[in-house]
């Protein structure tokens, strides 16, 4: 579309005000637009290097459907537009990834200028293998949901990359070292590239030990170790109703059976515990008790 702005897709520091590039500097000075995620957190940055954008907007989860129709609205009128995230590359487990994605719908020019990034900082400085990674992004909040996502990482190969807030960290290690097994090395990176950096090593279980009654401060990304080929095959093998089984015959709960392999298996706990019940011969619900 003649006259149409670019969408500039630009990486901040997540920490350190001198990781900035001189490229994302001048596209931030060029720009007359300015989308953040955090504005007081922007206008730090920007006072730093002297920036002044015409006119700075909020782009933050609450507002991100209304806000990403007017900034195409700009862009559409010729107006380039530059976005940044609260800290990082923006669209990596943050709003923009909708207002990236509606604007290549639109045939919006797009630039990224690359820069930080907490996944690649932490994956480096885990010393676990960089060859194939996975991000993950926050884990679900929803306990079940949650296992079940664990549970189905259980067979993954590829090094495991996650964010989480300090305050659920614990309980997250937990179930890490409950699904993948405690003994998988791990890594948790704390304050990346601030003043009160801190890099954590050891295995899950040992690392779930440490934060089980006292919560990291500030910005957590965790590093997990995937699994190895013997324990790949072990994870696709599991026969989930000779499980349910094995463990009724263990005098087992239902429910809790159906935690246990929803951990282990990824599979619906819902499913396992309505496995679980006609296995004991008793008759399914329509929820758990």
């Amino acid at each position: 579309m003649a006259g149409q702005g670019t969408l500039y897709v630009v990486a901040t520091p997540i920490g350190n005000l001198e990781d900035i590039t001189y490229r994302a500097v001048r596209i931030l000075r060029e720009t007359p637009i300015v989308a953040a995620e955090d504005t007081r957190a922007a206008r730090v940055l920007l006072d730093r290097y002297q920036l002044s954008p015409r006119r700075l907007l909020s782009f933050f989860e609450g507002n991100e459907a209304a806000r990403t129709e007017e900034i195409l609205s700009y862009l559409e009128a010729g107006e380039d537009v530059a976005l940044i995230s609260e800290a990082g590359t923006p669209g990596v487990s943050d709003p923009g990834q909708r207002l990236i994605a509606r604007a290549v719908e639109n045939g919006v020019r797009i630039e990224v200028i690359p820069g930080p990034s907490a996944v690649i900082t932490a994956l480096v400085a885990s010393g676990l293998d960089t060859e194939r990674f996975l991000f993950v992004g926050f884990p679900p909040r929803e306990e079940g949901a949650r296992r079940e996502l664990f549970g189905a990482l259980r067979g993954e190969r590829a090094t495991l990359v996650f964010y989480e807030a300090p305050a659920r960290v614990g309980r997250t290690l937990s179930d890490l070292a409950l699904a993948l097994g405690p003994s998988r090395r791990a890594y948790l990176g704390r304050e990346l590239t601030k003043l009160h950096e801190e890099h954590v090593r050891g295995t899950l279980g040992e690392l779930s030990a440490k934060y089980e009654h006292e919560p990291p401060r500030g910005e957590c990304t965790l590093v997990v170790e995937g699994a190895s080929a013997l324990q790949a095959a072990e994870a696709e093998g599991l026969d989930v109703e000779d499980e349910v089984r094995r463990l009724l015959a263990d005098g087992i709960s239902p429910k809790e059976i159906a935690a246990r392999v929803a951990l282990a298996t990824g599979k619906p706990r819902r499913q396992v515990y309505q496995l679980a019940l006609v296995l004991a011969g008793k008759r399914p619900r329509d929820g758990h008790d």
